[in-house]
């Protein structure tokens, strides 16, 4: 049996010695609703009405007969456990019958082939039919046409240019030409023959199409790019292209065409795994050598405080909360760091931190340089690398949530008793609190406590094995938190300076309406430096300046290069990133009155990557911040302020 798109055929034969011998043969069209089914169902619905059809001689027969088909999938109709409700009527129907399905390629199957595409019942295409009836078809339009309230212009593309031109270059390639000719003297060619009406050659039902990238890459525009096909996946594509025409490699042609098409490549999401397996951070060999900072911010005004500045040391995870302002400046940083961290525990050799613009700042890397502290700053929009730290701040945010008053202005209290509460905690990783790793004992806090006497030559040598242990707990830690993580990972690929990626939209606001109708790739940027094997550095538009320009890689998607010739795609506009148009002051530092006109030099919170950033500003530039030059004069109340300008 087969079926084509608009006709069913079959051939009943009996086997003998001498092989197979026809005993009938049959043929019919499809219904306009059998015209819908799927080619699965027209196969299926082929083999049903043959059995139909010859019911009266197959149901007599003494042993099994053998049904062959082209659809390989239809060898398991019999054992499959999921049907429709139209397989399922069909399915009732055929166990009557003692027979087996056996697959048979199609170009072995002649005869029922040639039934089932009989030229008396073949149904003519939309656009044979336009071009055979143009001007019934203008009438029928012009019958329906309604006058829409909105309108969409789609432009449709006429076909006969590119006819013309596959015809043209048919006759002028030597391998189709010849073809060509054996046809026009009606010698006959397997499967291949010359349409009469349009000269085209065609193989089956396909049109050929000569070897012509210009021409091929044209028939993709249309089936692809065009806003009729709506840019279709390599599969979805490919079936497009194949109701209507057939080249050699023509399957890698599409695969290179879709792979490397810039438009859907920004605009689909990416359906494997995130690259970069886990890749931990170093574990230290004792406390307070390796530390990492983050800030907490955005809350509401604690004694003149709103954001908290989180220290961890990333070996014993001991922490430290230390209220600020978020208005604090790098030299501020510094003070507060020496204060509360080195002055305790001595100089680290590293610290973690976010990439913020406190710790690119200038003066926080001179510090640094001066110090001898290597700064391993976070990858932008990637916080696993200091992800010890964010897990920390989401612990500190709730034992806030849960003793803050209802207005929230006193969470400056509670600091110390969070920090206290923590670091007895035990550490799920390190297992010991890391109070007892620090300092081999757990602190007392309520009476039932008991502290064990420690003779003094033993406490070096304890304190010692707590932290060997410790470091074994991390290491053992760390080892299972990457194999759990590295199961939804992929292994990275490698860039070089020079490669093309995509940068993900996903954490980069963009001054569209809507999220969900923008990019999902931005680019492609080229890399300018490799910084790990799990972040680059890329070259971004000078128009981006606040967007810190080292990525993880998870975040970028290798550009796929055409190797189809002649091919050019359009680059996209410049994304316009979303960016606060005023500045704001982090401090005030002196003032003066010039031409009895009141001046402040105040330095700018986002120029501190800057030396020069101090810059001095007339004051009705800078009305919202009253509360800095309200603690500017009761520090320095000689100074020029208000006042003054009026004398």
């Amino acid at each position: 049996t087969d079926a084509s798109d608009y006709a069913l055929g079959a051939v009943l034969s009996q086997v003998s010695d001498s092989g197979k011998h026809p005993i009938a043969f049959d043929s019919r069209k499809l219904i306009p609703a059998e015209l819908n089914y799927e080619i699965h169902d027209k196969e299926l619905l082929g083999i049903v009405w043959a059995l139909k059809r010859w019911r009266a001689f197959l149901l007599s027969l003494a042993s099994p007969f053998e049904v062959l088909t082209n659809h390989s999938s239809l060898q398991y109709f019999m054992s499959s456990k999921v049907l429709t409700h139209r397989q399922g009527h069909w399915a009732e129907f055929v166990s009557e019958f003692h027979f087996s399905i056996t697959y048979r390629p199609g170009r072995l199957a002649t005869l029922p082939d040639a039934l089932s595409r009989r030229d008396d019942v073949y149904l003519e295409r939309g656009e044979d039919f336009i071009s055979k009836n143009p001007m019934n078809f203008q009438r029928i339009i012009k019958q329906d046409e309604v006058q829409p309230s909105r309108y969409f212009a789609v432009k449709l593309e006429s076909f006969s240019n590119l006819i013309d031109s596959i015809k043209k270059e048919l006759w002028q390639d030597s391998q189709y030409r010849s073809i060509l000719e054996e046809l026009g003297k009606g010698k006959s060619i397997q499967d291949s023959y010359l349409d009469s009406s349009s000269q085209l050659l065609l193989f089956k039902d396909w049109v050929v199409v000569p070897n012509d990238p210009t021409i091929q890459l044209s028939i993709l525009q249309k089936r692809h790019n065009s806003p009729l096909a709506g840019y279709p996946g390599q599969e979805k594509t490919l079936k497009l292209v194949k109701r209507d025409f057939h080249w050699s490699g023509m399957t890698q042609f599409i695969k290179d065409f879709v792979s490397s098409c810039q438009q859907c490549s920004r605009n689909k999401n990416i359906h494997h795994k995130n690259f970069g397996l886990l890749k931990p951070l170093p574990i230290p060999n004792s406390p307070w050598i390796c530390l990492s900072m983050d800030f907490i911010t955005q809350l509401p005004l604690s004694n003149s405080f709103d954001s908290i500045l989180v220290l961890m040391d990333r070996f014993s995870k001991m922490v430290v909360f230390i209220p600020t302002m978020s208005s604090i400046t790098s030299l501020d940083l510094a003070h507060l760091s020496i204060k509360n961290i080195f002055s305790k525990h001595g100089l680290p050799s590293s610290i973690v931190s976010d990439g913020c613009p406190f710790f690119v700042s200038f003066f926080w890397t001179n510090l640094c340089q001066k110090l001898k502290i290597s700064r391993d700053l976070s990858t932008s929009y990637h916080p696993e690398t200091d992800g010890q730290t964010e897990r920390v701040n989401q612990i500190l945010e709730t034992y806030l949530l849960m003793y803050v008053s209802y207005n929230q202005d006193d969470w400056n209290t509670w600091l110390p008793l969070a920090e206290f509460a923590y670091n007895n905690s035990d550490h799920s990783s390190s297992k010991p609190s890391p109070f007892f790793t620090v300092y081999e004992r757990d602190p007392q806090f309520d009476s039932v406590h008991i502290i064990q006497d420690t003779p003094a030559g033993m406490f070096l040598t304890e304190i010692q094995s707590v932290q060997q242990d410790v470091k074994r707990e991390l290491e053992v830690a760390i080892n299972r938190f990457k194999r759990y993580a590295d199961k939804s990972r992929a292994s990275p690929p490698v860039f070089n300076p020079g490669d093309m990626v995509w940068l993900s939209s996903k954490n980069i606001k963009s001054t569209r309406p809507t999220k969900k109708l923008s990019e999902r790739w931005l680019g492609p940027f080229p890399i300018l430096k490799k910084v790990s094997t799990h972040a680059y550095h890329l070259k971004l538009p000078s128009q981006w300046k606040s967007i810190h320009p080292v990525f993880h890689i998870y975040l970028l998607e290798p550009v796929k290069t055409s190797t189809i010739p002649n091919r050019h795609q359009e680059p996209p506009p410049l994304i316009t990133i979303e960016e606060e148009v005023e500045w704001e002051v982090s401090q005030v530092l002196d003032s003066k009155l010039k031409r009895r006109k009141l001046w402040y030099l105040v330095e700018w919170k986002c120029s501190s990557q800057d030396p020069e950033r101090s810059i001095w500003e007339p004051a009705e530039n800078l009305k919202n911040c009253p509360d800095l030059f309200k603690g500017f004069h009761s520090l320095y109340p000689d100074k020029p302020g208000p006042n003054s300008s009026k004398a």
